[in-house]
């Protein structure tokens, strides 16, 4: 039987269908002061990559990438080493870069698998200075918010004021870039409007008192806990409202700095610092009951079969769990070793549904002009500057596309439900391959529907091309 293109549209996209098995989401978060240095050869123990379980979310926090005046001036144009890296290195393994923050030395990275690129919308990013009286970006915090199913997330890396004496200059900077920073979105407009936050960095708390000896011994002994009373920000954490907001597992590893280079022996250097944990991971889970109206938090309505379902007590909307904190003495590029968290994020979905159905029509070649069709799924904003990219499998972000078409300039309605849009044949590969198509959403910055993966064949042209130099070559090899 034959199934026309409106019918399939119809059916069920197992790639945008969201699942997850009982809701739940892993999510890897690493932070490291990288001290200017570019990435190692390999990463795979700090990314995870043999685990059975690879996570649904990636974010990296760095802090001191290397921002020297050529460089800087390069990496506005192409992606600097550490985005690259990362970028190459996790595409193919189906992962998407949805959203990054640059200032200066402070970098934020968020990846997510491509099964949910559909379900992570209004994703909005923001920085603020507080080096050299909040002018000068080496200090300070950069931030990515977002909807993941439609509960509100945010990110905060931060580099804080360095030294022992600075603790209270650092605890004052948080307060401040949470203050400061601001979203356009009425229901979080700050950091702490949102339902969960994660913030991590180099905060550069110190230890006190503790004599260099003590702190030496405790380290060697792995008696950590004996040196958990004298830092700064379990002291302070005392003391301060909002620190007192923050939760944070044990510290049940080494101290991440200071470092010799390339060793993993402390600061041998005539200054001699004190070993400390500067580099940390923390979470503020803030409790939200579902607006009155049934929307989400971002002004998503939910889908109508689990608005009943969401009618839970506002704690078991989202829950969190810290399978992991660690840090990875294996890394000796930076005077800092990373230091990885990872979760296990619980929620009941807002949305199940992408708010487009993609699908690409009939076969596709640079031989002809080629059509794809569209349905939503879901009311969404949308406006004459969306637009529908054809992407290789595989790609590293929203911004790598083959090509794209302006939705609105090159479509014609089908039904009241169904779109047809227009691709010309001239700006498809000719040499073909395993594309999918992605449509972006401009008012929500994001990427709100992925097609099945599908054929684009190889031109005409293309293949006789590739027959003349396979006889080009037996000739030579004759």
């Amino acid at each position: 039987m034959i199934i026309s293109g409106t019918e399939r549209m119809a059916g069920n996209d197992d790639l945008n269908s969201g699942d997850s098995e009982g809701d739940n989401f892993r999510l890897h978060l690493v932070t490291w002061n990288v001290a200017t240095a570019d990435p190692p050869a390999d990463m795979s123990s700090l990314l995870h990559l043999e685990s059975p379980k690879l996570p649904d979310i990636y974010v990296f926090g760095l802090q001191e990438v290397y921002s020297g005046p050529v460089r800087f001036l390069s990496d506005v144009v192409f992606d600097d080493p550490w985005s690259h890296f990362l970028m190459t290195t996790l595409a193919p393994l189906n992962y998407v870069k949805v959203s990054s923050i640059r200032m200066q030395g402070l970098l934020l990275l968020f990846f997510t698998k491509l099964e949910h690129l559909p379900f992570i919308r209004d994703i909005q990013s923001t920085y603020t200075r507080t080096g050299v009286f909040g002018y000068w970006g080496n200090k300070g915090g950069v931030s990515i918010r977002l909807s993941f199913y439609g509960h509100m997330l945010c990110f905060l890396n931060c580099h804080l004021a360095a030294h022992m004496n600075n603790v209270t200059e650092r605890v004052v900077e948080f307060e401040s870039i949470t203050a400061q920073q601001i979203f356009n979105c009425d229901k979080a407009q700050t950091i702490l409007d949102h339902r969960l936050v994660f913030w991590f960095g180099d905060l550069n708390f110190r230890i006190e008192d503790h004599g260099m000896h003590f702190v030496r011994t405790c380290i060697n002994n792995k008696n950590y806990s004996l040196l958990w009373s004298k830092d700064q920000l379990i002291m302070m954490k005392k003391k301060e409202k909002l620190l007192q907001e923050f939760e944070e597992g044990p510290l049940d590893f080494q101290p991440t700095y200071k470092f010799d280079l390339n060793t993993d022996t402390y600061d041998s250097s005539s200054k001699k610092r004190k070993p400390a944990w500067t580099d940390r991971i923390l979470w503020r889970l803030r409790p939200k009951a579902l607006p009155s109206d049934k929307q989400d938090e971002c002004g998503d309505i939910p889908d109508t079969d689990h608005v009943k379902e969401l009618e839970e007590p506002e704690e078991k909307l989202l829950e969190l769990d810290q399978d992991l904190y660690t840090s990875h003495m294996e890394y000796s590029i930076s005077d800092h070793k990373p230091v990885t968290g990872i979760f296990t994020l619980k929620l009941k979905k807002m949305y199940t549904t992408p708010a487009v159905h993609l699908l690409a029509e009939g076969e596709w070649s640079a031989d002809i002009d080629a059509m794809l069709l569209y349905r939503p799924l879901q009311p969404f904003p949308s406006s004459s500057w969306d637009w529908i990219g054809l992407y290789k499998v595989g790609f590293t972000g929203v911004s790598d596309y083959i090509t794209y078409t302006w939705v609105k300039d090159d479509e014609v309605a089908i039904d009241e439900e169904v779109i047809k849009v227009y691709m010309s044949k001239e700006e498809i590969p000719v040499r073909g391959g395993e594309c999918v198509l992605g449509y972006y959403c401009n008012t929500w910055q994001c990427i709100i529907g992925i097609s099945q993966p599908f054929k684009v064949h190889a031109s005409k042209v293309a293949i006789e091309e590739g027959l003349h130099q396979t006889g080009a070559t037996d000739k030579i090899q004759d």
